[in-house]
């Protein structure tokens, strides 16, 4: 049975390069805007990944323009880790650092364990792969989380 939509998720992982932003565009498009929807790093210290870009792209999503970001750097502009229902961290690393943020808040932090596909495959093809994995992971979680997406345009 699938959980009502948050009012606001935050997803996170190592860099905000990669993991996160994927759940965050991913989740736009499946579940519109009825959600706030960010993501953040432990660090904001890399560029979006070229990979990631693609393979969200092949399914509707775009992510050219995500600007990376970390907790910190969210902290300085003003975006308040309490003001988020939930927080999904997709790495170990991501979840120390939420449950660090937020110990004296009152909101979920999950666990997703998903795959960093960074540094995996030796061909272009097969880096395509090894993305698309870790794309496909965030879906299935998405989807056993809140449901089949809806359909927006």
């Amino acid at each position: 049975m699938a959980e009502e939509l948050p009012q606001s998720v935050l997803f996170c992982c190592d860099h905000n390069a990669v993991r996160s932003p994927m759940a965050e565009g991913i989740m736009k498009k499946f579940y519109g805007s009825d959600t706030y929807v960010q993501s953040a790093g432990v660090k904001g210290d890399m560029e979006i990944d070229g990979f990631s870009i693609a393979v969200c792209k092949e399914i509707g999503v775009e992510l050219a323009r995500h600007r990376t970001r970390s907790f910190d750097e969210m902290e300085q502009w003003g975006d308040d880790l309490s003001s988020f229902d939930l927080i999904v961290a997709l790495s170990p690393a991501s979840q120390r650092r939420a449950l660090e943020l937020t110990r004296v808040f009152h909101l979920d932090v999950l666990y997703w364990p998903i795959m960093d596909p960074t540094g995996l495959g030796e061909t272009r093809e097969a880096k395509m792969d090894a993305y698309r994995q870790t794309r496909d992971q965030i879906i299935s979680h998405l989807k056993d989380r809140w449901g089949e997406p809806r359909e927006i345009e």
